[in-house]
């Protein structure tokens, strides 16, 4: 499969952010159409068409796939999501740490706002070609696989990501046979999310924004139908449920 050629028109929610950038950047690079949506609407890439949305405003979404429906993607990518809010309050370390303001804001922002957009946006994508729906989850959001416990806004919210994930892609694919809907782990990425939490990591362990989606495209572009409700690494390999 030739990379540079899999997707003609794409969607990035989340442009603003290191990933979201990165990966609106180098599908620009590729000669794909694409959308990027940030808060704003700003867009300095000219080779880009900016529009505004927030994640807690569903007509903002609604109102952005009436505007595509005439030329919709055939890629969309959900690369917005949090870790710390603004007000500055980062992952739990322990139960007795629990706010019920702050998880909700972490559920609002990480499952339910990737929810609203597959809503208005798994409609469009074409019926009888190849299509993707990914949203960035993380390795913390497997059930299976937590061995260290805390985060649990963060992990509970990416857990419930990734079944939705599972969901859109049992009943998107009784209409759309060639469509994939997956997850993504990209790893560490020197991002404003993840600075925080970067000083104890071994060497190489960090991951530069445009490497990260040079990793998370190419693992994209070897999907198929057959993997569609799975969560994969920026390796390409699955992630435990």
């Amino acid at each position: 499969m030739n990379a540079h050629t899999t997707f003609r028109r794409a969607a990035v929610f989340g442009a603003s952010g290191g990933i979201g950038g990165a990966l609106a950047g180098t599908l620009a690079d590729r000669g794909v159409d694409v959308w990027a949506g940030s808060r704003s609407g700003f867009c300095r890439d000219k080779r880009m068409r900016g529009f505004a949305f927030d994640l807690a405003d569903e007509a903002s979404i609604a109102a952005m796939a009436a505007e595509l429906a005439a030329t919709p993607p055939d890629l969309v990518i959900v690369a917005s999501g949090v870790l710390t809010l603004d007000d500055g309050k980062g992952p739990e370390r322990s139960f007795k740490q629990i706010d019920a303001d702050a998880m909700e804001a972490a559920f609002r922002l990480n499952t339910i706002g990737p929810a609203l957009i597959a809503k208005h946006f798994l409609p469009l994508l074409p019926r009888r070609d190849r299509a993707v729906f990914a949203a960035l989850s993380a390795r913390v959001g497997s059930i299976s696989d937590n061995r260290l416990g805390g985060w649990h806004s963060y992990r509970a919210s990416k857990a419930a990501l990734n079944m939705l994930l599972k969901n859109f892609a049992i009943e998107l694919g009784r209409t759309h046979e060639q469509a994939v809907v997956a997850g993504l782990h990209p790893g560490t990425v020197d991002t404003g999310l993840s600075e925080p939490f970067q000083s104890n990591l071994p060497d190489g362990q960090l991951t530069a924004p445009n490497a990260a989606a040079a990793n998370l495209l190419k693992v994209l572009d070897g999907l198929t139908p057959r993997d569609s409700g799975s969560v994969f690494d920026w390796k390409g390999d699955e992630v435990p449920a």
